[in-house]
């Protein structure tokens, strides 16, 4: 803290305008005023705000859909400290009943000066780009599935039932779709509409998946995807999902912190003597949660080193090797001995996949903090 005590700034920042609440040291009314959400507007308020605040000056705003741009101008306009925050551990009264930005402003400014705020950790602008390709990939699957989706289902009301294979996908059944010739001429323009939009994303598809393969190639990415690779159910495309999702092992001293940001750990409520624990939290980076249930399914298979592992395991360190075939072994023994309890299976590749994240840190955390690969803090 500076000689003249710390001023406290907050931000609720929307896509036009941001309203800010000054609380200056010893004052206890704020100032309140709104500003353009541009970039010379938002280097006018950092001068206004270094000119105004007789020492340290720390702003807040909640995370959300203006992202990082905000923080960045307002540092690298010099003079000010900002955080994003997080806007689920934000606390709540409950019986506040009247909710406005210029509320929201002042109740930010007041509990970061308490203290009571979360910051998230921003990637970096290259980390970010990087991210938002993987996410990009990630809507491209999902437009894929939605365009697979309605082929199939157009397909059905007009009767057209593939038997052939056992799975409606792959070259057999494009084949075969392609091969089909309905009654009506507006429903065979519907089918090939339908046909088209599948091979585009499919394509899309691709196109994203070589970008990101090119980029998993490059520093800083090259030895991480190459580490994780080594794991079973964890290939390219997951891998350097992975990290530039977490972009940053150093924030997480333990596997157990990491696991409690993803939202795989159980829920809790418990009281005196009444303990009770429920589902999962699903706090967290719900991209990170989603690649790893998906990554977990595949240890329900017998351990075994395939070719295709075997060829990506290739000069990569032996210390890590050592982690994957471990995480092989445990996680198998796991998922069937939760199922073998009567667990459903969706819950026991939940667990599952808490434990996966353990051995990814594992690999990952001692490397970032300068450690020999595959040692533990």
């Amino acid at each position: 803290m500076s000689e003249h005590g710390i001023t406290f700034v907050g931000m609720d920042a929307h896509k036009k305008a941001i309203n800010v609440a000054m609380l200056l040291p010893g004052c206890p009314e704020p100032e309140e005023w709104q500003v353009a959400n541009e970039p010379a507007a938002i280097r006018r308020l950092a001068k206004r705000l270094a000119r105004a605040a007789p020492g340290e000056v720390r702003c807040c705003y909640e995370a959300g859909p203006c992202g990082y741009v905000l923080q960045r101008e307002l540092e690298a306009a010099g003079g000010v400290v900002c955080d994003v925050v997080a806007p689920s551990l934000i606390p709540v009264k409950p019986g506040e009943r009247i909710k406005t930005d210029r509320r929201d402003a002042y109740k930010l400014a007041r509990l970061l000066r308490s203290d009571d705020l979360t910051a998230v950790h921003p990637p970096t602008p290259a980390d970010e780009a990087v991210r938002d390709l993987c996410r990009c990939r990630e809507d491209a699957r999902e437009d894929l599935l939605r365009a697979r989706q309605r082929l199939g289902k157009f397909l059905l009301r007009r009767g057209c039932m593939y038997t052939i294979g056992k799975r409606a996908c792959g070259e057999l059944h494009r084949r075969w779709v392609k091969g089909l010739t309905l009654e009506h001429a507006a429903d065979q323009v519907t089918l090939e509409d339908y046909i088209t939009a599948v091979e585009q994303m499919e394509e899309r598809q691709r196109s994203l998946d070589r970008r990101l393969a090119t980029l998993a190639e490059q520093d800083p990415y090259r030895a991480p995807v190459g580490w994780l690779r080594c794991f079973h159910g964890i290939d390219t495309v997951t891998a350097i999902a992975l990290v530039a999702e977490l972009h940053d092992f150093r924030r997480f001293a333990t596997a157990r912190a990491l696991m409690a940001y993803l939202g795989l750990v159980p829920s809790e409520h418990s009281s005196g003597e009444r303990h009770r624990r429920g589902a999962i939290t699903k706090a967290g980076n719900v991209h990170v949660r989603r690649l790893l249930v998906e990554a977990a399914w595949h240890y329900r298979h017998r351990p075994r080193i395939g070719v295709e592992l075997r060829r990506r395991r290739m000069d990569q360190p032996s210390a890590i090797i050592a982690i994957a075939d471990r995480a092989q072994q445990r996680l198998h023994r796991r998922f069937w001995a939760l199922t073998n309890r009567g667990k459903p299976s969706h819950k026991a590749v939940v667990a599952v996949a808490r434990e996966l994240i353990g051995f990814v840190w594992a690999a990952l955390y001692p490397a970032t903090v300068g450690q020999p690969v595959g040692g533990r803090s």
